[in-house]
């Protein structure tokens, strides 16, 4: 099969359009189950009247990632390992969201029940990644931005990808905090995912397309004020499918780069708690993570959530000029 940009477009529009079904659909259906947001007591205060809006959003976003995707799936191992990712860490957030549901309380899954349930489906892509006919074992060589070098880390692959895939899923969970910002910035960190599977003729083409469909269509009922959260479902699935397709483009190291906004989230938090752990109790930020800490600031969401897209845009322009230039 020939992969062009064309099938990106085709399986973006399908994904979008699907969307735009399916969100109408399902966001009474969420009301009437009292899928309700609990919204933290310690938050912004402004975030005080988005408690019941709708959670589990990110069904809407696997569905119709999977509609669109189920057209050019075909014989390709490489897009159902993608697409496997994808759906087990969103059944992983979906679990998270229905007992925070039921339980009525912020926590769902413990901590420690997450990254066990994230390494073992982590450990379960990377078998599987491994499988797929690749006798030079690219998977495993690691291209070093700017220096155009490589490093074939051999073993030592396996722990620093499985690390590498819950730290991002984690990552865009923590992004997922104000309306659109998670679903926009992984829009835009998907489009370069598709202009770069597009340049190499990856065979995940189609799915990166379907992927930002799915978000843009999305969008439209998540921007600020949302009428839908996406939920652990979604931000989970999410941040399986950006750290499975930078793996399987051999790129992970430009998604930190591109990614740099879920990286500055996840540092964000993690100064918070050794901050607050060394100083006995003071705080480094107004609030983890960061897109909060601005809002304690006095900035308006929008504001925030615009300022992370531009950042995004321009960080995935350089990733395109690195991946030129190397």
């Amino acid at each position: 099969m020939d992969y062009d940009l064309r099938m990106a477009i085709i399986a973006l529009l399908i994904a979008f359009f699907a969307n735009l079904l399916i969100c109408p659909v399902l966001i009474p259906f969420l009301h009437k189950l009292k899928f309700g947001q609990n919204i933290r007591s310690d938050g912004p205060q402004t975030h005080l009247k988005k408690a019941g809006t709708p959670t589990m959003g990110g069904l809407a976003i696997l569905v119709s990632f999977l509609i669109s995707t189920i057209f050019f799936l075909g014989d390709n191992p490489e897009a159902i390992l993608l697409i496997s990712a994808t759906i087990g860490f969103g059944i992983i957030g979906f679990l998270d969201d229905y007992l925070k549901i039921v339980k009525k309380r912020s926590e769902g899954l413990t901590p420690k029940q997450k990254f066990v349930l994230q390494f073992l489906m982590s450990a379960g892509f990377l078998y599987f990644l491994m499988q797929i006919d690749d006798p030079a074992n690219s998977f495993r060589v690691l291209t070093i931005p700017f220096v155009n070098l490589s490093w074939d880390m051999g073993i030592l692959f396996y722990p620093f990808a499985a690390v590498f895939m819950v730290g991002f899923v984690n990552a865009v969970n923590l992004t997922d905090g104000l309306d659109g910002l998670a679903a926009g910035v992984t829009a835009i960190v998907c489009t370069f995912f598709m202009f770069g599977a597009w340049a190499i003729t990856s065979s995940i083409l189609p799915m990166t397309g379907a992927a930002v469909g799915s978000l843009l269509g999305f969008l439209i009922f998540n921007t600020h004020p949302a009428r839908v959260f996406m939920g652990d479902t979604g931000s989970l699935a999410l941040g399986g499918f950006v750290a499975a397709a930078a793996l399987i483009l051999r790129m992970p190291l430009l998604l930190v780069i591109v990614g740099f906004i879920y990286v500055v989230e996840v540092l964000s938090v993690t100064i918070q708690v050794f901050y607050f752990k060394a100083t006995g109790g003071k705080r480094f930020f107004e609030m983890a993570p960061l897109h909060h800490h601005y809002e304690k600031k006095g900035v308006s969401e929008t504001k925030i959530v615009i300022v992370f897209y531009i950042i995004t845009t321009i960080l995935c322009l350089v990733g395109y000029l690195i991946s030129w230039w190397n």
